[in-house]
């Protein structure tokens, strides 16, 4: 495997792994279990961490081209029937 291709793969996992963690950070938050919290946010700090270096170690992905500009078709606009109006 090439070495974009497996800090590519990396960068996916320690993705998911972030993830994960954060889903149990809530929790954990919610059942007010502050010392399992606090000790999640230290893994979740150190992969965020981990996951910048891998992000900028990598080059920008490229983006797609934009699309050809041409004329849009619009609507115009259909004229009022005139209402017959009723006497009374």
């Amino acid at each position: 495997m090439e070495p974009m291709a497996e800090q590519r793969a990396r960068l996916a996992a320690v993705d998911d792994e972030l993830a994960r963690l954060q889903a149990r950070y809530e929790l954990a938050m919610s059942a007010f279990k502050f010392d399992e919290a606090s000790a999640l946010q230290q893994q979740i700090a150190a992969l965020e961490a981990e996951w910048r270096i891998l992000a900028q170690a990598l080059p920008a992905p490229t983006a797609a081209p934009e699309p050809p500009t041409g004329i849009v078709p619009m609507l115009g606009k259909r004229p009022r029937r005139e209402r017959a109006r009723r006497t009374r």
